[in-house]
């Protein structure tokens, strides 16, 4: 529950990547702001449309969010234009009493134009990195370049996991004191365990991904054929969809696999859950992991997790409950075979044991605790004055630098032009919606985390 010696504030989370659609970045600002509102704090969600669904809608857990009428250009994300964005942007933010303005993800276009509105309206600004990027590719260094404008003039910012700080410290330039370390968490009444959805004469392998080149489809290609071969048992489950399936296709085909190499396609994230517990091991080929909430989750319904020692991966699950292999076939495939031989010989953990054992290190409600600090620390923070804001952005290149003074000084115009059109006492502000009990944050509490283990001790026969 809230503290009470915590106040209350008026958080704006913002990104390209929202409900309706799935994955990491929208299942964290969905938890983090369920439990925010949980403790007390008044949090709306800006993103762009998504086909018919626009204007402004209410989530279950009382969250509010402006769907604005700005359709995905490319990849789920909106075309950068800065400056025709300000006007619904200042608007919102005006409406809501916004103090301070969470943006996600690198990726998102929406999420650093409405970071840098808010810097010029006078608002703090707070940015989560969920992703690790390289140094060498051209489309890595535009968007390092994007990204060190973005944060030269943020509050504060949040990376996932210790290896991703220090690769957007080095990305953005920026000082390692104004960035925190909040890892993911999982809801734990969501992924429970359920050993009875197993097939006890089969061991079966679960890959959830985008089947993607970072995810290592193309390790997964390379692993299915000398596991299927060596272990008739096996059958692999792959959910999810992308360029790359084709390759899997391809590899089930000639090896005759349809019965043993099934192809769910894309996954609701709601139907994640059902999958999962079908699985005895969990296997993660990804190239690049800032901290890989797939693992999380898996191992929250009691798999055991295979995966690349890549990225932040390593920091995820303590040593016992994760095999750890580089990066690929043969590593992959010989820990892959030392998971498979203890479920044969029952040497692997009860997976009551393991859910346990992930809802103590992971909670939302722990994330939202710490973020809350954040919160605090940014309001705390004496806002920079226009000549301060000039030398950040002055020092982010000899040529660069001298470009983001000049979208600076217009974006400032801009807001000069809005003020005089629609002067701030004009803007109608919104009513407050008094969120029911029932709709808080349902982790359960700690006093509760305890899932009363069953029996789970059965042999595998092998064929």
């Amino acid at each position: 529950m809230k503290d009470v010696d915590i106040q209350c504030y008026n958080i704006c989370m913002v990104s390209d990547f929202f409900y309706p659609n799935m994955g990491g970045v929208e299942s964290h600002i969905y938890q983090l702001s369920s439990c925010l509102i949980e403790r007390g704090h008044k949090v709306v969600v800006v993103t762009h449309c998504y086909g018919d669904r626009q204007g402004v809608r209410y989530l279950a857990n009382g969250i509010k969010v402006y769907y604005l009428p700005f359709p995905p250009f490319y990849n789920q994300c909106v075309l950068p234009t800065i400056f025709p964005s300000f006007p619904l942007l200042r608007n919102v933010f005006l409406r809501e009493n916004i103090q301070i303005v969470h943006g996600h993800s690198a990726f998102s276009t929406l999420g650093h134009e409405a970071m840098f509105h808010a810097r010029t309206m006078g608002l703090r600004t707070v940015f989560t990195d969920h992703s690790l990027f390289g140094f060498a590719d051209a489309s890595s260094i535009l968007t390092n370049k994007i990204l060190n404008f973005s944060l030269a003039d943020c509050t504060h910012t949040i990376c996932v996991s210790h290896t991703c700080k220090e690769n957007t410290v080095l990305r953005a330039n920026m000082q390692p004191s104004a960035v925190s370390v909040i890892p993911n968490a999982v809801d734990p009444t969501v992924f429970l365990p359920d050993p009875t959805k197993r097939d006890d004469q089969k061991i079966t392998i679960v890959v959830i991904s985008r089947l993607v080149y970072r995810k290592g489809m193309d390790l997964l290609a390379g692993i299915i054929p000398p596991i299927t071969r060596k272990y008739p048992q096996v059958q692999f489950i792959i959910g999810g969809d992308g360029p790359k399936r084709i390759i899997l296709e391809e590899v089930r085909e000639q090896l005759q696999l349809l019965d043993r190499v099934v192809m769910l396609g894309s996954l609701q994230h709601d139907k994640i859950r059902d999958v999962l517990v079908k699985g005895d091991i969990m296997l993660n080929t990804s190239l690049t992991e800032a901290f890989c909430i797939a693992i999380v989750e898996a191992a929250c319904c009691g798999l055991q997790v295979v995966s690349t020692k890549v990225g932040g991966i390593p920091e995820v699950l303590p040593p016992g409950l994760i095999y750890l292999a580089d990066a690929n076939v043969q590593a992959l495939t010989k820990e892959l075979e030392k998971a498979i031989e203890d479920r044969i010989h029952n040497r692997a953990m009860d997976p009551y044991e393991l859910h346990n054992q992930i809802r103590m290190l992971y909670s939302w409600r722990n994330v939202a605790s710490r973020t809350e600090k954040v919160y605090t620390t940014v309001l705390d923070t004496p806002i920079p004055d226009t000549a301060t804001r000039i030398m950040k952005f002055y020092n982010c290149g000899p040529v660069s630098g001298k470009l983001f003074i000049l979208t600076m000084v217009l974006n400032m115009i801009v807001l000069w032009v809005l003020q005089c059109i629609w002067p701030d006492q004009s803007i109608e502000k919104a009513e407050n919606l008094k969120v029911p009990q029932k709709f808080h944050c349902q982790e359960p509490q700690t006093s509760q985390s305890n899932v009363t283990p069953k029996p789970f001790n059965r042999r595998r026969k092998q064929k």
